[in-house]
């Protein structure tokens, strides 16, 4: 135990963080491992808001984060490929009677 009066405020603060840090950790897990066992659009938008707050507080690095959140949205990609890649085709298909300016 500190005997110093400020290294006493120091292990209090700490202590209040550490509890902060945890219980946003474990949400961000659990709401991880929810997007994992059912990855819908909505799942996964969560799960990563809530990385990105973890990030912004400081419970994750920056390149951890980027590398559940690919796995994230990889998931979606292999679930709902031929919606998005019908979607694709659609923006580009030139209109009719529309010229282009090259």
């Amino acid at each position: 135990m500190p005997v110093i009066k400020s290294a006493k405020k120091k292990l209090k603060v700490d202590r209040k963080r550490e509890s902060a840090n945890k219980k946003a950790e474990s949400y961000i897990d659990l709401v991880t491992r929810k997007a994992l066992k059912k990855p819908t659009l909505n799942s996964i938008g969560i799960a990563i808001k809530a990385i990105d707050k973890g990030v912004k507080k400081n419970i994750y690095h920056k390149n951890k984060a980027a590398r559940i959140k690919s796995r994230l949205v990889k998931l979606v990609g292999k679930k709902s490929e031929s919606p998005i890649q019908s979607k694709k085709l659609k923006s580009t298909k030139k209109k009719k009677g529309v010229k282009s300016r090259n």
